[in-house]
């Protein structure tokens, strides 16, 4: 189902996601990206590099963002932008949790050229170990309509 624009206020946070960085998880991801490097799916290779355990790779972490975002809005909503700034590693065994704040919503488009809503999300990811990642996303929302 999917939100409606009217409904979406600046303040708004978005119901938390949590995920269980399971190792299968980590190394699916790095597999899903053709990412290859070995401290994301050999723990003694990690454990040699400085690291406590595996971690999730980067492209990971932006799909898991886009999950996030899209699971609240729905699936009339269009990632437009997704800005993310990168802190400590989300390591196998830990539990990684995303949250986020709606910080402006306007429209844009006309009539005749598809109008539609736009909203403004900061967003974080943190683990146990602290801030996996911060960022800013734009989605854009349909103006009319029933969620559907």
């Amino acid at each position: 189902m999917s939100i409606r624009f009217a409904d979406v206020h600046e303040g708004d946070e978005l119901p938390p996601l949590e995920l269980l960085m399971t190792p299968t998880r980590i190394v699916a991801g790095a597999i899903a990206t053709r990412d290859f490097m070995p401290v994301h799916h050999s723990r003694d290779y990690a454990n040699q590099q400085g690291a406590p355990e595996i971690f999730m790779n980067i492209f990971s972490s932006n799909a898991f963002c886009s999950r996030f975002l899209t699971d609240w809005a729905g699936p009339d909503a269009m990632l437009k932008r997704l800005r993310v700034r990168v802190g400590v590693p989300a390591f196998a065994g830990t539990t990684l949790t995303f949250s986020g704040t709606v910080t402006a919503t306007s429209t844009a488009g006309g009539a005749t050229d598809g109008a539609e809503g736009i909203v403004e999300v900061a967003l974080r990811a943190a683990t146990e170990h602290g801030e996996h990642l911060s960022g800013t996303a734009t989605l854009g929302l349909p103006l009319e309509g029933e969620p559907s």
